[in-house]
């Protein structure tokens, strides 16, 4: 009996793996922004992203937040035929509404995810965006149709990240954030930071912790020093 549980318990085992292994090759297929490293001070990376396109909303839970998102994606949006739209505005280093005139006809169209998800948490909720694939530009990214979600023009910039795996508990988060900025504050090279810190998550929920890959990131500029 003893024999028994324990081959039945390795068979267990071995499909549980076998199974996170496929939901965590299925996600990491999953296309990422593009990015250039420019540097590393410790185990920070800093990079530089490309302009990008970005889907937001601000939710009361990242659940709320992310269904939002992924029903853009799955087609709950007007395609950008015959659309006119005004440039972005953006403030403080948050971006704010934009104005969208839609033209005939309308259409919706399923989106690909590109990873990673970002987000991060204020007094209006958490904010949550998805990365639009890059043959997406503002003009030409479908319309989201529920007036909580938003595009938004990503201008190009740098980041200083701080990658760590598990859970993505506020603990853990606040954790490595101070991690980031320590790291950057004891940096030989002066960084200062622009924006806020925020989260960003390149895996599914069903993927076990111990596979996942977060990262903390702020947006950082050199500063040079006489």
């Amino acid at each position: 009996m003893v024999k028994r549980t324990t081959l039945l318990a390795g068979a267990i085992g071995v499909l549980a793996v076998g199974v996170a292994g496929r939901r965590y090759l299925q996600d990491r297929s999953t296309p990422q922004v593009d990015y250039e490293t420019v540097g590393h001070v410790d185990d920070v990376e800093i990079r530089h992203y490309p302009p990008t396109v970005l889907v937001e909303t601000v939710a009361p839970s990242e659940n709320a937040a992310f269904r939002r998102l992924f029903r853009y994606i799955s087609g709950e949006n007007r395609s950008a035929t015959d659309v006119s739209m005004t440039a972005p505005v953006e403030g403080g280093g948050r971006t704010t509404g934009q104005s969208v005139t839609m033209t005939a006809p309308v259409e919706s169209e399923s989106v690909a995810m590109t990873a990673p998800v970002e987000s991060d948490r204020d007094e209006d909720g958490v904010r949550m965006a998805f990365y639009l694939p890059a043959e997406y530009d503002y003009d030409t990214a479908p319309l989201p149709t529920d007036e909580s979600v938003r595009l938004v023009e990503q201008p190009g910039r740098t980041l200083a990240v701080l990658g760590f795996s598990w859970w993505t508990s506020d603990g853990r988060v606040a954790r490595k954030t101070d991690q980031l900025r320590s790291t950057l504050a004891g940096a030989d090279e002066t960084f200062e930071i622009v924006g806020e810190p925020f989260l960003m998550r390149y895996e599914g929920p069903l993927v076990p912790p111990f596979l996942r890959t977060n990262e903390v990131a702020v947006e950082v500029r050199r500063v040079s020093t006489p």
